[in-house]
């Protein structure tokens, strides 16, 4: 028995079947599957060269532009961005745990960003870290704020209509090293340049503000600030 699959391709659906054909009088053919694949154009989602992801208006339009068209790429971000929000809530409450544990913080300390200019007066606590002395309570903020984000370990190009393109890769790298500068202190700046956009930063790049703001604060709590802590953070 041969086996052979047939396709009918159309416009909005593709069927098939898989036949068993005979090959001699003494077998007989026959039809051993058959199904029906529909393709619903209202659900496709066109993902463009930067991966952003749009619903698709006109697919057929979209396709002949060489713009990839997906019905799962919707999905797939939206899972994708469950998951990363979920990794940020473990982390969080790791390093909570951490800090109530060696006595930095309480239950009760207000730890949370609520309120107007709160996430401005975080940053700006982090920027000033790395050069003066800050409560053991601010330092734990501090260290909140650097935990948001792990930082990425390859180049990525942000475009925006009103500040331009920032590329957080090499180039934002380079400025930091330039200048001097902690990652924190870089965004710092950008908001008193009354810029919307905050940059991702390499992984190394956080690493140091990290270890910067840590030996520095270092000086000021050295009872609390040990290399046990470091470790464990």
């Amino acid at each position: 028995m041969k086996k052979r699959l047939g396709l009918d391709i159309g416009t909005t659906s593709i069927g098939w079947a898989l036949v068993l054909e005979a090959e001699n009088s003494k077998e007989k053919s026959v039809i051993r599957k058959t199904g029906v694949r529909a393709i619903q154009y209202d659900s496709f989602h066109k993902v463009e060269k930067n991966g952003k992801v749009s619903e698709s208006k006109s697919p057929k339009d979209d396709f002949i532009a060489g713009k990839g068209l997906s019905s799962c790429a919707s999905r797939t971000q939206k899972r994708a961005a469950r998951r990363n929000l979920q990794r940020y809530k473990l982390r969080r409450k790791k390093l909570i745990d951490v800090l109530i544990r060696n006595n930095i913080v309480t239950l009760q300390s207000p730890l949370t960003e609520t309120g107007k200019g709160a996430t401005h007066e975080t940053l700006f606590l982090r920027a000033k870290a790395a050069k003066e002395k800050i409560q053991l309570e601010e330092l734990a903020r501090v260290l909140l704020s650097i935990n948001k984000k792990r930082g990425y370990k390859s180049n990525r190009t942000i475009k925006n209509k009103e500040d331009g393109i920032l590329i957080d890769g090499m180039t934002i790298a380079k400025e930091l090293y330039d200048n001097n500068l902690t990652a924190g202190q870089y965004v710092w700046s950008l908001l008193r340049e009354y810029k919307k956009i905050i940059p991702n930063f390499y992984r190394s790049d956080l690493q140091r503000e990290f270890d910067l703001i840590w030996e520095f604060q270092k000086k000021f709590h050295t009872s609390v600030l040990d290399e046990k802590l470091y470790l464990e953070l």
